[in-house]
């Protein structure tokens, strides 16, 4: 169902401007999904198809050889060293034991 709002022009006539709606397509479609679901639903529609099969495929492969790659690489010595190293002392007083400082 259509609306219709009236309003006045500059000249004071009455103009009529429809207001269209785009629920008619909405309804439509909902009726057209219905009606597939019952279909398949009655057993109106039956789909039969056929099953599949994976081809059989042979393959075959013979021994080859790894590429050969030429690597310039940096130069790398790894070694030990004696080193002496302060370590601080860490004194832990308990919570009840209350010296001053």
């Amino acid at each position: 169902m259509a609306e219709y709002d009236t309003t006045r022009d500059s000249t004071g006539r009455p103009v009529v401007v429809e207001k269209k709606s785009s629920m008619g397509w909405l309804v439509a479609l909902l009726i057209v999904v219905a009606l597939v679901v019952a279909a398949f639903a009655f057993g109106l529609v039956d789909l039969d198809a056929d099953a599949g099969k994976i081809p059989d495929v042979n393959v075959t492969t013979s021994g080859g050889e790894a590429p050969s790659v030429d690597a310039n690489v940096a130069d790398v010595d790894v070694g030990t060293k004696e080193t002496t190293i302060e370590v601080p002392t860490v004194d832990v007083k308990p919570a009840g034991d209350a010296e001053a400082k």
